[in-house]
């Protein structure tokens, strides 16, 4: 017998964002906050109940292997943090070449950098 999951940390297909013109929409009209490793286009979205997210990983982060690796962790940053979200957003995660040496905890931490530099998550008093 399995034991029931909390609906808070799963990552149902209401979260993806997968339209070209989603995507394009972020990139022109969202705003966009960098870090080492990761870049985020972002923009509040008043119309949908839950925060939702775009992975683009390019060929220049490594091979399929690696890029593979980049969407899970960046995914999973998504889907640990987003319950802490200050309000609904369209998010979209651009991962960057650095991201291919880093472990979970440095990308969380640029994941977490940027959504506090974006005002997403409430900034604390360190990094």
């Amino acid at each position: 017998m399995t034991a029931p999951s909390s609906p808070s940390f799963r990552f149902p297909q209401a979260c993806h964002i997968k339209n070209g013109r989603d995507f394009t929409r972020l990139k022109s009209q969202g705003s966009r906050v960098s870090s080492r490793s990761v870049l985020s286009n972002w923009k509040e979205n008043q119309t949908s109940p839950v925060s939702r997210l775009g992975l683009v990983v390019s060929k220049k982060v490594g091979n399929s292997v690696v890029r593979s690796r980049a969407r899970r962790l960046l995914r999973e940053c998504f889907r640990l943090n987003r319950a802490r979200f200050e309000m609904t957003v369209d998010l979209v995660l651009v991962a960057r070449p650095a991201i291919a040496d880093k472990t979970f905890a440095e990308v969380q931490k640029d994941f977490l950098y940027t959504m506090r530099k974006a005002g997403i998550i409430e900034s604390h008093s360190g990094r």
